[in-house]
């Protein structure tokens, strides 16, 4: 055979699967009657060998892609899922499908025997799935054991975990991408109901995916009807939020900052007899899966939340989801918001509001590791490439907190991740690295802050805000809903009244500023664009300005 006929079968090996085929396999393996195109373009650009970003709000069937595409590969799939919850509800889907190839879960709750026979049937080709968290890819025995078998396929679930500053961080997460070379690099599936542009941007570079397919899907709820309520002292926010929750059709999610005020909020509702139940990361684990199986079961009307409960949780018949306090990013409030109305229902979502309560968020936002942690790591470091576990053991500190600031030091280029371990670049200055690590800390603190900032201007905007929202992650609504707060009050309309400006600034275009440097649009209002710069986060900036000052470059 000739070179021309070797490339020939290469090109051939890399056609897209026919359409055809993948329907039949979701329809006989799966029992799905028909895909959505979006689906069906993801699951062909996977099984192709080319890697995959999908974006697409909670209910558009991403699992499907993963598993679809596993079907077709062969082979074994790898699915990186944060939560235990969420990882049997996946495999319980599986089981439940007519003919889906079986999968096993290498998690904590199983115990040693379990692990073992899911080791067993692993390597015995018996099942084509194994889901387990990021701690557990990360620990060296079980990556030598998965790289020991055929693996066609590594998923990343709730891929927004990776990023640093996006909702649900998950430090751990950071070392996926570096465990899929151990891996023999197979096609990377990363998964995400709700990522914007600077979000959407680091998952691609954590995880190193190649020329990925970045697949964006309509992020808009359009049943939920979206309120916010302004209130000036607290007593009176929390009679609002109990009378409210007490009225509304049930099931629902009432979500709180602290775990103090879930247990708080939890016994008042009883108290006006609402089987409400508490939920927060402080509860014993069998408590916390007992929550999720009452509420999956419809056992109890309300579970009062902190941000700890939800990620992963299939439930369609939620009918609200009221925030007692402003999470701490637009990102995140969107996710928890989307946890209402999945079966397409009429549902609501309101957000109770004082401007005092960002000042937490605030506080939140305030994380600056400790410069003699970053001086033990570095000079752990220092001994040459080295595992995570040797270096927590070297270094005094635990092997999430390693996680954390080796991210900090490979953000600053002094420390090289890899499949092997981590290093230091040669010749660094110990104390020029933790210095670097320290003012890349700080501008992680800005970002965060920034995005406390957009969430105020969702709260107190005049514009629907349903526009408002869609716009923060790159999607344009033309015109105001009508189906939320402002638009019901005619504020929405006013504003809408005013003539689009005319201008040369398009959802993610790059841009460049003369101080704050490079920058992503994320979204184009009438008078004004919002930018998320590199090194400042999320500003808002008046379009007249910027074009008087020559503030931006295109």
């Amino acid at each position: 055979m000739t070179g021309r006929d070797d490339e020939t079968d290469a090109a051939r090996a890399k056609d897209p699967v026919p359409p055809e085929r993948i329907d039949e396999v979701a329809r006989r393996a799966f029992g799905l009657d028909s895909l959505r195109p979006a689906q069906r373009d993801a699951i062909r650009q996977a099984v192709s060998g080319r890697d995959v970003l999908a974006v697409w709000a909670t209910g558009s069937g991403k699992s499907a892609v993963y598993q679809i595409s596993a079907a077709l590969l062969g082979g074994v799939t790898v699915v990186v899922s944060p939560l235990i919850a969420l990882q049997e509800d996946q495999l319980v889907g599986l089981e439940e499908a007519p003919d889906a190839p079986e999968g096993v879960a290498l998690n904590s709750a199983r115990g040693a025997r379990a692990r073992r026979e899911a080791w067993r049937r692993l390597k015995d080709g018996e099942v084509e799935y194994v889901l387990l968290a990021p701690e557990q890819l990360v620990k060296d025995d079980v990556i030598a054991e998965l790289a020991a078998l055929d693996v066609s396929l590594l998923v990343v679930d709730e891929a927004h975990c990776i990023a640093s500053w996006g909702h649900d961080f998950r430090p751990d997460y950071l070392m996926v991408g570096a465990m899929a070379g151990r891996l023999g690099r197979p096609p990377i599936v990363a998964l995400t109901a709700t990522a914007s542009t600077p979000v959407r941007e680091e998952i691609v570079r954590r995880l190193g995916l190649r020329d990925p397919a970045v697949l964006v899907g309509d992020v808009d709820r359009p049943n939920i009807t979206l309120t916010v309520r302004r209130h000036t002292d607290a007593g009176e926010k929390r009679d609002a939020v109990l009378d409210e929750v007490a009225a509304l059709p049930r099931p629902g999610l009432l979500y709180t900052a602290t775990r103090r005020e879930s247990e708080e909020y939890a016994a008042a509702l009883s108290e006006r007899g609402l089987r409400a139940v508490a939920y927060h990361a402080g509860l014993r684990v069998s408590e916390r899966n007992r929550v999720h199986e009452e509420f999956l079961d419809d056992v109890v009307d309300v579970v009062v939340a902190t941000s700890a409960f939800g990620m992963g949780i299939d439930k369609e018949n939620v009918r609200f989801v009221v925030h007692a306090d402003a999470p701490d990013s637009v990102d995140a409030y969107y996710q928890e918001l989307g946890r209402a109305g999945r079966d397409g229902a009429a549902a609501s979502g309101t957000l109770h509001y004082r401007p005092e309560d960002l000042s937490l968020r605030r506080f939140f936002a305030s994380k600056n590791p400790d410069a003699e942690e970053l001086r033990r790591l570095v000079g752990a470091l220092a001994d040459g490439r080295r595992r995570r576990s040797d270096l927590a053991e070297a270094a005094g500190l635990s092997p999430r907190r390693v996680t954390g600031l080796l991210a900090l030091l490979e953000d600053t280029a002094f420390v090289r991740l890899s499949r092997n371990g981590a290093a230091l670049r040669r010749g660094v200055d110990h104390e020029e690295a933790v210095q670097a690590a320290l003012a890349r800390s700080e501008e992680r603190e800005r970002i965060d802050q920034s995005r406390v900032d957009m969430l105020r201007g969702y709260a107190e905007t005049r514009r629907c805000r349903r526009q408002v929202l869609l716009g923060y992650f790159g999607q344009e609504l033309e015109e105001p809903c009508g189906n939320c707060d402002t638009c019901t009050s005619g504020s929405a309309f006013d504003d809408a009244e005013a003539s689009p400006t005319e201008g040369e600034y398009r959802v993610d275009q790059r841009v460049q500023h003369r101080e704050w440097g490079d920058g992503t649009v994320t979204s184009v209002e009438d008078d004004r664009i919002t930018v998320f710069f590199e090194s400042q986060g999320y500003k808002v900036l008046s379009v007249d300005l910027v074009e008087e000052n020559d503030l931006l470059r295109t």
